[in-house]
């Protein structure tokens, strides 16, 4: 449905003299309100548009990791075994995860890089507000598990730090 089909429409309800109406389309919602001649404003319209799914291309994604899965299952199971013996530093809040303090700067840590207890790690922006993350070990950066401008779940591992 085109604007010039939508604007006929309201048109047509107008003169009508319906208070509302409603339709829905497989891809569209239209809701049509006209309001008495005595307000001032003539009529409200919502036009809300419904996403399609696209189940065709959830198929194909399926199938390809189904068949590589015995091997992505022994790499994380020798990569668990591993990572046992570091310590996992987890988000404590949701938000947006920057390694930087600005886009300018260059990050806080890096891979191999040494840092103590209550150093700043990242930045995880929140509701506009830049919370510092700070290490709650003293140790070495083994991995940063997120990448940079990413969102981040709470309790999300974000970096291992090898205590030794």
């Amino acid at each position: 449905m085109d604007i010039k089909e939508i604007q006929s429409l309201i048109k047509f309800v107008a003169k009508s003299g319906a208070s509302e109406v409603k339709l829905e389309m497989e891809d569209l919602k239209i809701t049509i309100r006209t309001v008495s001649s005595s307000s001032s404003s003539p009529e409200t319209t919502i036009v809300q548009q419904i996403p399609v799914p696209q189940a065709q291309s959830a198929p194909p994604v399926a199938q390809a990791p189904a068949a590589q899965e015995p091997a992505a299952t022994k790499t994380e199971s020798e990569s668990k075994s591993d990572d046992s013996k570091y310590i996992t530093i987890k988000s404590p809040i949701i938000g947006t995860f920057y390694r930087k303090p600005s886009p300018d700067k260059p990050p806080f840590v890096e891979v191999g890089s040494t840092v103590n207890q209550g150093d700043v790690l990242c930045v995880i922006e929140a509701m506009k507000l830049f919370n510092d993350i700070e290490s709650e070990v003293s140790g070495k950066i083994v991995k940063v598990l997120v990448e940079d401008s990413s969102p981040v779940e709470f309790d999300q591992p974000l970096f291992l730090v090898d205590p030794s």
